[in-house]
């Protein structure tokens, strides 16, 4: 396995597990897996246009994630539901459009090494999550807490939630091509899932969900090699063993 490709594995797990803790606080955590369903049409399209998936897995993120919004602010229903809509069809639209080898590799991720144009853009998307994490990190919470004080504070409550889903769709597709449209969500929760359970405070959540996140991803990925299996499903188990580790521990 190339350098390049753990690197931005790795950073692509850290953004995931920022992501994830708040899905995990927004209790997005079935929709926000569902969310990452989305791309596979995206990929069905992209593969029978004979360019790269990923632009359209992509694509379909970011349009997914600009329907969902839309819906859940003309509708009013809550955002698992209209996920869980979307989702459904997109993964139907998306079998129909890929099959076979392709099918498989667009829910299950394509180990390989990275050539240099992934690896920059890779590192960048992944730039463009944490900055928005970091940036947007106290307005998050605000929200969190009640819409109506964000309001009141002067906080555009439909555009951070445009925004957050759009920087969810970005940190799927991050991981799509080692864990692929069945996994990536997992990768986005778990960890988060995880660190909640182990942190007294956000800050602390946010640093051990990333840590947790890119510590699965590097031992899952070297791992891989040696057992000759793809990544993806290694570094799910790892994240969820030690999810359950901390089920076991006995509250303080």
């Amino acid at each position: 396995m190339g350098g390049e490709a753990l690197l931005v594995s790795t950073a692509a797990a850290a953004a995931a597990g920022l992501i994830g803790c708040f899905a995990v606080m927004r209790r997005m955590v079935l929709a926000g897996d569902a969310l990452s369903h989305v791309a596979l049409p995206g990929m069905g399209i992209a593969l029978a246009l004979h360019i790269h998936p990923l632009f359209g897995a992509l694509a379909m993120l970011f349009f997914g994630a600009l329907l969902v919004w839309t819906l859940e602010d003309r509708t009013r229903v809550a955002t698992e539901t209209v996920v869980g809509v979307v989702f459904s069809a997109a993964l139907a639209l998306g079998s129909m459009l890929a099959s076979g080898e392709d099918l498989l590799e667009a829910l299950l991720g394509r180990p390989g090494p990275l050539s240099g144009a992934e690896a920059i853009v890779g590192l960048v998307a992944t730039a463009v999550v944490v900055t928005f994490v970091l940036v947007r990190k106290h307005h998050l919470v605000v929200a969190l807490v009640s819409r109506d004080i964000a309001r009141t504070a002067g906080i555009n409550v439909r555009l951070l939630d445009f925004l957050y889903l759009e920087a969810f769709a970005l940190t799927v597709a991050l991981g799509l091509r080692y864990l692929g449209v069945l996994l990536m969500g997992s990768l986005i929760i778990i960890p988060a899932a995880t660190a909640k359970r182990l942190s007294s405070n956000l800050t602390t959540m946010l640093v051990a969900a990333s840590g947790l996140a890119a510590g699965a991803t590097a031992v899952g990925m070297m791992l891989s090699g040696w057992m000759h299996r793809e990544p993806g499903p290694i570094i799910v188990v790892i994240s969820a063993v030690a999810f359950v580790a901390t089920t076991v521990r006995r509250p303080a």
